[in-house]
């Protein structure tokens, strides 16, 4: 690709991010240079979060009807599995699918639901109501 043809499609991370891309000068020698965007990549990002959006849309009504905790909806709202929040909180992965039930989870001590609150940036208020307050 030459240095003119590299895409510069404005994507919603366009403003956050570029991309480096290789591209030949006039001279046919190879260089770095930045993209902004590209229309096919742009779609599927856009595909993307519209699941994300879904995932986290389905776990807040499952934790309003009561068949999962808080935990379910901030997992899904911050992008982690129970893996990833193992990692953060120290629990055991087979701890954190148990507290994901709701008579489990209204159990849990403070100093727990600290450990979480701590994990997903939040206050344990927040925790327990689904508060999300965006910076």
């Amino acid at each position: 690709m030459k240095k003119e043809e590299i895409p510069q499609d404005v994507s919603a991370l366009g403003k956050i991010t570029k991309e480096v891309c290789y591209a030949t000068d006039s001279k046919g020698k190879y260089n770095a240079e930045l993209s902004s965007g590209w229309e096919v990549k742009i779609t599927a990002l856009d595909v993307a979060w519209e699941e994300i959006q879904r995932r986290i849309v389905a776990a807040k009504r499952q934790v309003l009807d009561h068949k999962a905790s808080p935990l379910l909806f901030f997992m899904e709202y911050r992008l982690m599995d129970a893996a990833i929040l193992a990692g953060y909180t120290g629990f055991w992965q087979w701890q954190i699918k148990r507290h994901l039930k709701p008579g489990v989870f209204n159990k849990l001590s403070d100093k727990q639901l600290e450990k979480y609150a701590e994990a997903f940036n939040i206050e344990v208020e927040d925790l327990k109501t689904m508060t999300v307050h965006e910076n």
